[in-house]
């Protein structure tokens, strides 16, 4: 009778052990074992940021040190590579000792723990460590011991909302997985036994229990023999660093990671249902150095001079700005805003803010690109005479009447193109738009890399003064072609992206095209050559390098523009006016505790310093320029206005509100006003334009000023 009761017991267990076989499936993996992080990195592999709820980072056996891998076995399962998948004496063992009140203890194996990590949950059922048996067995029959160690580092919770090892070194120690030495990699294995309690920085009462498991951790490698005993002497307890606070995307970090997610989706390079996924890594062009540089410069020069307990106007200033290298087009800096997590709106990439007079060198571009010419059959140079006098009505336009202001009312006669660049005069600017053909200078801007779809992009002699509502990143890549010799390629943001250790999408190809005649670009650069020697862009003499740069100032002072280049850098600042509680935009009258904020103040003294800090050490390189016949300076007419008082950009001396180096200039335009013939002055021929009225006081529908507007210099 007790053989047939043993025998039939044992028949019953092993009948029992085929049926949870062969019912037991491997099922797909949890939720939560396929959540990771996505990391965002500067160029140089430096971490930006990590986004999701999940602070994880998979990463392949060869990435992990084989200290940590052996720290990991010494602490959880010193047999792994040469034990079957389960240990029921183990089992057997851990479940009399929870049974008798001596402590709950799994028994589990590495390859039992990854199935309850990876496959199941943490509940501590009996279903559940039925399942996990049966599972550990066929999945050891199916994935080798290194497969399956990876996905237990990969898995296993480390405290500090840490996933996987790669993030528990990030959390704890500030390295990568596979720079994980014998002292560190044993304190990270000895937290995957108790992750609250052994955080000796957050919990310093446990310190004593921390020290002896990691001191067990330690001593059981060297009892394998992955460790030396003289090493092991040596080693003293790597404190582990503070615990950070979670800032999420606070300071520039939202910003930037904003901009790479909107950029991966307008790209079609990653949907944002696969970056939720997360798991990717993803290498960006930002410098680090040059990031830097920009956040200095902008709390240098603007941020430290606002007083915004009393100046209410300080409390709403904002400032954006952006850097491209023109030779490979890659977005190498961005300054979104003071801090994500209280302006979350990204002042590089917002485009509700008039481009003003920032927008004028396209129209010049037009010009030489199309072989432009004015009424009288001349070709438009840099040295061609325009008439300047203020509230010119434009000639040629089939529209309506249109005559706007130039800066403080003043006429300058008959003046070279060259000149009202330097001095940004709004009727020249006008008339050449007419003469070109509104219709072509858009088409002009589209293809040195304004968005066709930026709002205000009209085809009207508004277009000249910067109506359009750019973002600061679309006019650096407007400015960026312009520095290389009209080649242009849609600026990027990416190197690479990664995932489990290797390449997860293609990036697209380049993409660079001729976008206008480098004779074109050339003149233009030329021409802005001009404007920083002897106009409003001088605050780019301080970087003591040859430069080209164009100030503007939007509609009513709301925001002030500063863009220029280098043959290796193009940058653009703007300095913006929004309420912080309405989100209206504002004048920046008084700011600073100046009278007005113009291109030449603020945003040209930021981009000198961080342009100064980005090329520091970089030999300085000339302008390679191919100019249009009849573009050389020397070739210019003699001109009466050239000696003018209050001619712009020579003193910074002068007070704010008539300093010579001011760049507003209104766009409004007198009511009654009707188009005709304007003695003196040079006609323009009828441009093909679409046939629409401008509203009266200006293009930008504002009131006429005398003091701003969104043609300003």
């Amino acid at each position: 009778m007790v053989l047939g009761g043993v025998l039939t017991v044992a028949l019953l267990v092993i009948g029992a052990f085929f049926v949870g076989y062969s019912l037991v499936k491997i099922p797909p993996a949890n939720a939560l074992a396929m959540k990771q992080a996505n990391v965002y990195l500067y160029a140089d592999g430096t971490e930006i940021a990590r986004d999701g709820d999940i602070n994880r980072e998979n990463v392949g056996l060869a990435q992990v040190s084989k200290d940590a891998q052996h720290a990991v076995l010494a602490a959880e399962d010193r047999d792994f590579y040469t034990e079957s998948a389960v240990d029921p004496k183990a089992m057997l063992r851990a479940g009399w000792n929870t049974a008798t009140g001596k402590g709950k203890q799994s028994g589990s194996t590495i390859t039992q723990q990854y199935v309850k990590n990876y496959y199941l949950g943490q509940e501590q059922t009996v279903t559940r460590k039925v399942k996990e048996f049966f599972i550990s067995i066929k999945l050891d029959r199916t994935e080798s011991k290194d497969e399956i160690l990876e996905g237990y580092l990969n898995t296993s919770y480390f405290g500090r909302n840490a996933y996987g090892i790669q993030a528990a070194a990030q959390a704890y120690y500030g390295v990568k997985a596979k720079d994980l030495d014998p002292a560190r990699a044993a304190y990270l294995a000895a937290l995957v036994n108790a992750p609250s309690e052994y955080d000796v920085v957050a919990h310093p009462e446990n310190k004593s229990a921390a020290l002896a498991r990691w001191n067990y951790v330690l001593d059981g490698m060297v009892k394998q023999g992955w460790l030396g005993a003289s090493e092991r002497a040596g080693i003293k307890f790597p404190m582990p660093k503070d615990a950070t606070v979670p800032t999420g995307m606070s300071g520039q970090r939202g910003y930037l990671v904003r901009a790479v997610k909107d950029y991966l989706a307008k790209n079609k390079i990653l949907t944002e249902d696969e970056l939720t996924a997360g798991g990717y890594r993803i290498t960006t062009t930002l410098q680090k150095s040059k990031q830097d540089a920009f956040v200095k410069a902008v709390d240098d020069q603007l941020m430290s001079k606002l007083d915004k307990k009393n100046r209410k106007v300080d409390t709403y200033v904002r400032a954006g700005g952006a850097a491209i290298d023109p030779k490979t087009g890659e977005l190498v800096a961005m300054y979104g805003g003071i801090d994500y997590v209280k302006q979350y709106t990204n002042n590089a990439t917002r485009r509700d803010f008039q481009a003003g007079s920032t927008f004028k060198p396209f129209v010049f571009t037009a010009a030489v690109e199309n072989d432009a010419r004015t009424t009288d059959g001349r070709t438009i140079t840099p040295n061609t005479l325009y008439d300047g006098t203020n509230k010119r009505p434009v000639q040629g336009w089939v529209g309506g009447s249109y005559a706007p202001e130039n800066e403080d009312q003043r006429s300058y006669g008959d003046i070279t193109v060259r000149e009202a660049t330097d001095k940004s005069v709004n009727a020249v600017y006008a008339q050449m738009a007419v003469d070109v053909g509104s219709d072509k200078v858009k088409q002009t801007a589209v293809a040195l890399g304004v968005p066709a779809d930026t709002p205000e992009l009209v085809s009207s002699p508004s277009i000249a003064l910067g109506v359009a509502r750019a973002s600061v990143v679309d006019m650096t890549q407007a400015y960026a072609t312009l520095a290389n010799h009209g080649r242009h390629g849609v600026y990027t943001m990416i190197k690479k992206i990664t995932k489990d250790g290797a390449n997860a999408v293609k990036l697209p190809g380049d993409t660079e095209t001729q976008a206008v005649s480098r004779q074109a670009a050339d003149t233009t650069t030329s021409v802005l050559q001009s404007v920083v020697q002897n106009g409003t862009g001088a605050p780019a003499q301080a970087i003591g390098r040859p430069a080209a740069a164009k100030t503007g100032t939007a509609e009513e002072d709301t925001a002030a523009w500063f863009a220029g280049y280098t043959p290796d850098l193009a940058t653009v600042v703007s300095v913006m006016g929004q309420d912080p509680d309405t989100a209206a935009h504002k004048s920046l009258y008084g700011a600073m505790g100046l009278d007005r904020v113009n291109g030449s103040g603020a945003p040209g003294s930021i981009w000198a310093q961080f342009m100064g800090d980005a090329l520091k050490g970089t030999p300085a390189s000339d302008f390679d320029l191919q100019l249009q016949p009849g573009a050389d300076a020397s070739q210019a007419p003699p001109s009466d206005s050239a000696t003018e008082p209050g001619d712009g950009g020579q003193s910074d001396s002068a007070s704010p509100s008539t300093s010579p180096g001011q760049d507003t200039q209104g766009q409004g335009q007198t009511a009654g006003q009707t188009q005709g013939q304007a003695q003196g002055q040079t006609g323009g021929t009828p441009g093909t334009t679409t046939p629409g009225t401008p509203t009266t006081g200006g293009a930008g529908g504002g009131t006429p000023t005398t003091d701003g507007g969104a043609g300003a210099g």
